[in-house]
């Protein structure tokens, strides 16, 4: 059975149906920080049919419930990374204009603020936004920033956003989109992101724009350790990244592991999207439990909610279900992520210390000394 809302691009389960009521309405009521969410993963349906009938986009279908197979992965489909990828092929015909990737902007910031987010770090590829209208690369990340601005304020959320290039682009289309964000970070860019196909382009072949990044006090995110081995994390980790996207496969390299504890290295976990990208086989054997126990600090993303089907509040739900890990471990994850968002010092200090005074107020927080080690 399945029920699914158009408005949050949502797919609930049977089994998320099976959280006690209580405990349902607290994931929804819980304050709540994401660390890794694409924006070109998280438009809503009816914006994409409203944009289509304007500016005449043919689909492959004209209503929000047949075009949605099309954008998001159905249950019965298979779980692999062709799949899943499969699905930006209809969303990158969209970006057509400044008033459309303002307007996805501002809609993917206020369905974040209405899941009780408090603090969301939102990364966007200018070359993907930038293929059909091919703008000056700054131009086109203003838009964002200015966007993402109007919308925080609006929706009562902090945002940071994130500039993402990809492995399997050039080095000179990094470095174009790096300089770009560089002139706007004043304007809400936190920190820079390598992502797309991990296992046949190194991060070495981008040492030149991390070592930029480094010295100019930019945050450094890297995809990592998804679809390629722990090695990919430990070359991420050497270039610079304190915190990796995704990750999950350091789970095979206890050296690894152990090396991300003493670095205090931060994992942005998907676990949703790592099943339906086939990185791993179900939430009941995706390793965010182990490498949490381990002592890795781990959080909780969504990834790309409208690929999955999901919002932040029903991937803690499936969480739950899948794992043994206790809504206090998740309010714990939910901390270590305040601390390890890219925002100025003192900034970091008092989100953490806004959520340990919502989650644990004294004298019952059971917390441990690593939770809050510096990352």
């Amino acid at each position: 059975m399945l029920s699914i809302s158009a408005r949050q691009n949502t797919v609930t389960t049977e089994t998320s149906r099976q959280q006690p009521t209580e405990t349902t309405q607290a994931l929804r009521n819980l304050p709540k920080v994401e660390l890794h969410r694409h924006l070109e993963g998280s438009l809503r349906i009816e914006t994409l049919l409203s944009i289509a009938m304007e500016y005449d986009i043919t689909l492959p279908s004209v209503t929000a419930e047949t075009l949605r197979p099309y954008v998001q992965l159905m249950p019965d489909e298979p779980r692999s990374m062709q799949q899943f990828l499969s699905k930006f092929a209809i969303l990158r015909q969209f970006y057509r204009s400044e008033a459309i990737i303002k307007r996805v902007t501002r809609e993917v910031i206020a369905d974040a603020a209405e899941d009780n987010i408090r603090y969301m770090e939102l990364r966007f590829t200018p070359k993907a936004l930038n293929n059909i209208v091919n703008r000056d690369y700054q131009e086109v990340i203003s838009w964002v920033c200015e966007a993402a601005k109007e919308a925080a304020e609006a929706n009562n959320i902090k945002v940071g956003l994130i500039v993402a290039m990809n492995r399997h682009e050039s080095l000179d289309i990094a470095l174009n989109a790096f300089e770009a964000a560089l002139a706007l970070r004043g304007q809400g860019i936190v920190g820079v992101d390598l992502a797309g196909q991990e296992a046949n382009y190194p991060v070495s072949l981008f040492r030149v724009l991390f070592e930029r990044a480094r010295a100019e006090g930019l945050g450094i995110t890297i995809h990592a350790g998804e679809w390629a081995g722990p090695d990919s994390v430990r070359s991420a980790v050497e270039i610079g990244a304190t915190r990796i996207g995704h990750g999950i496969r350091t789970i095979e390299d206890p050296d690894l592991v152990q090396m991300l504890v003493e670095k205090g290295i931060v994992l942005e976990v998907c676990p949703s999207s790592n099943v339906d990208s086939g990185a791993v086989a179900s939430l009941k054997e995706h390793p965010l439990e182990k490498l949490y126990t381990a002592g890795v600090r781990t959080t909780i993303n969504t990834d790309d909610p409208l690929i999955s089907g999901i919002t932040l509040s029903d991937e803690f739900a499936r969480v739950l279900n899948a794992t043994s890990l206790t809504l206090n471990d998740l309010k714990r994850m939910q901390i270590l992520a305040s601390r390890a968002a890219f925002l100025p010092s003192s900034e970091r200090t008092a989100l953490a210390a806004q959520f340990e005074a919502w989650f644990f107020p004294p004298p019952t927080r059971p917390l441990r000394p690593q939770d809050f080690a510096q990352a």
